[in-house]
């Protein structure tokens, strides 16, 4: 068989019959070359329809943490909006408890679409979990104020924060798992840095609309209704999001493994009820206690990993901005544009980040953001307490240089912990999980421990630290996934030529 691309070939590539052709033919010749792979099916996967799954996924990500982003840095302002009574220490407290209880809830939305999203697809459930999230948004935009009903209102303003971190439970272990089923194995790391792509952009995005209104703006406007703006806009940016993920098909992963579960149930009953065997009542029981019963060493693993990466990642990205403002009396518009300037560069870097954990392997990239944090976060710190912009630029830039190291690597790492058929279930719980203790109370916990430290300004770096530790442990106990399939997955690559190349590899030397 030629390896060399033709004209012929290159025209077969968009024939979805040819490309069929060509899997039954890698098929027949694994068969031939190697008896032990009579059962492997080799994916092909088409470029084209990876980078759609990445654009969808990444960007559907990115309003999703647009919508998240907005609440931590109006932070200030909502507090004053909704708990006006009493000190600003004790209403900027008040907030960051609401932007907590977000994440309370993360656990049983993880709990729930997790299971889901291996029963009945990834697609249909990241879709849900859009629309929930752009309602809760857009609702927030439009509570009245304490000044206007009262009580009611953070009542009100804590519903829709329990929407939001419901929905987003079941958003990024479905994303990650939704490029890392779609993606060839040998690219999954760069082709899973566009979902923290998304993150970032999310973010950006938010601290970019809010820098422009209070800027353009003023206090009292922005105190007034300036605020409920970037809220409001999640409603159109939620469609666009929607419309995205609705337009691809499932991961060839998870049509594989529900193929598979069709396939061995029709021995067993009727075709129409092997064909929903996997919708039973039954099924999402069997699906959770899998997970808690089959995969708790894992689960416990991606706990400590999630918690570690989050609390650097939320210390960052969340409450820095609160931190130059409230407690170095930075402008407001100062700090979000020195965060600013810090995102861009990251998402500027993640990409290659991505290629390097594929090259080199995901645990040294890890290992680095780990250690960096640990080793880094007391002299950024010192940096960023001096005050002038270039040591505040400086100190960032240490951070954001650890961060991105884990930002690059994570997406990719986490999902080939656990198998396909428990995959989006088992990530979806351990991640929330960590994050509802671990990321989301960052901002609450280092708030608390300054006011019981005398404002402290060195508590953020001292809390970093013992993340950074526990993430250090956690990344020496894992396994190296980089260039290998998922668990419970065929091999995945990328052209026709890298399978014959697997199968000749795994053909034994002939014996005379």
């Amino acid at each position: 068989m030629p390896t060399g691309s033709t004209e012929a070939d290159q025209a077969s590539d968009n024939d979805p019959a040819a490309r069929k052709r060509h899997r039954a033919l890698f098929r027949a010749v694994a068969r031939r070359r190697n008896p032990k792979l009579r059962r492997t099916d080799i994916t092909i996967t088409d470029e084209k329809v990876v980078k759609r799954a990445v654009k969808a996924a990444a960007l559907g990500n990115a309003m999703e943490w647009f919508d998240f982003g907005i609440y931590s840095y109006l932070a200030v302002t909502i507090g004053k909006v909704f708990f006006p009574g009493g000190s600003d220490t004790t209403s900027l407290l008040s907030s960051f408890a609401t932007f907590a209880v977000a994440f309370l809830v993360r656990p049983l939305g993880g709990l729930y679409f997790g299971p889901l999203g291996d029963r009945i697809g990834r697609k249909k459930v990241l879709a849900l979990t859009m629309i929930m999230m752009a309602l809760g948004t857009l609702c927030i935009g439009l509570i009245p104020s304490y000044a206007t009903i009262g009580f009611w209102a953070p009542v009100l303003l804590i519903f829709f924060r329990l929407i939001q971190g419901f929905s987003t439970g079941g958003e990024y272990g479905g994303a990650s798992t939704f490029i890392a089923e779609y993606a060839p194995d040998k690219k999954r790391g760069y082709f899973g840095s566009f979902l923290e792509m998304g993150t970032l952009i999310g973010y950006t995005g938010a601290a970019g609309i809010v820098l422009l209104l209070n800027t353009t703006l003023g206090d009292d406007a922005m105190l007034h209704w300036g605020w409920r703006i970037p809220f409001l806009v999640a409603g159109p940016l939620g469609l666009v999001g929607l419309y995205l993920r609705i337009k691809l098909d499932e991961t060839p992963a998870f049509q594989k493994l529900e193929a598979s579960q069709t396939h061995v149930a029709t021995g067993s009953a009727t075709e129409a009820d092997a064909e929903f065997s996997h919708l039973s009542e039954n099924a999402p029981k069997k699906k959770i206690s899998e997970i808690f019963i089959q995969q708790w060493p894992t689960l416990i693993l991606c706990i400590a990993l999630v918690g570690a990466y989050n609390i650097t990642d939320y210390m960052l990205l969340s409450y820095m901005p609160t931190y130059l403002t409230d407690t170095l009396k930075y402008e407001e518009s100062h700090g979000l544009l020195i965060l600013l300037g810090t995102m861009i560069v990251l998402m500027c870097v993640i990409s290659s980040v991505g290629r390097l954990s594929d090259r080199y392997g995901r645990k040294p990239l890890l290992m680095a953001g780990m250690l960096g944090f640990f080793v880094i976060a007391i002299p950024a710190f010192l940096l960023v307490k001096q005050g002038s912009v270039p040591a505040v630029i400086s100190g960032m830039a240490l951070l954001g240089l650890s961060l991105v190291c884990l930002l690059g690597t994570m997406s990719a790492a986490l999902p080939a912990l656990f198998p396909t058929s428990v995959r989006y279930g088992s990530l979806s719980i351990g991640y929330n999980l960590a994050v509802s203790l671990f990321g989301g109370t960052t901002p609450l916990v280092i708030t608390a421990l300054m006011d019981v430290f005398d404002q402290n300004v060195m508590v953020p770096a001292y809390y970093t630290m013992g993340a950074a530790l526990v993430g250090v442990i956690a990344v020496a106990c894992m396994k190296e996934t980089a260039q290998q399939p998922l668990e419970g997955s065929p091999p995945s690559v990328a052209t026709k030529e890298e399978a014959v190349e697997m199968v000749t590899a795994q053909t034994p030397d002939p014996k005379f």
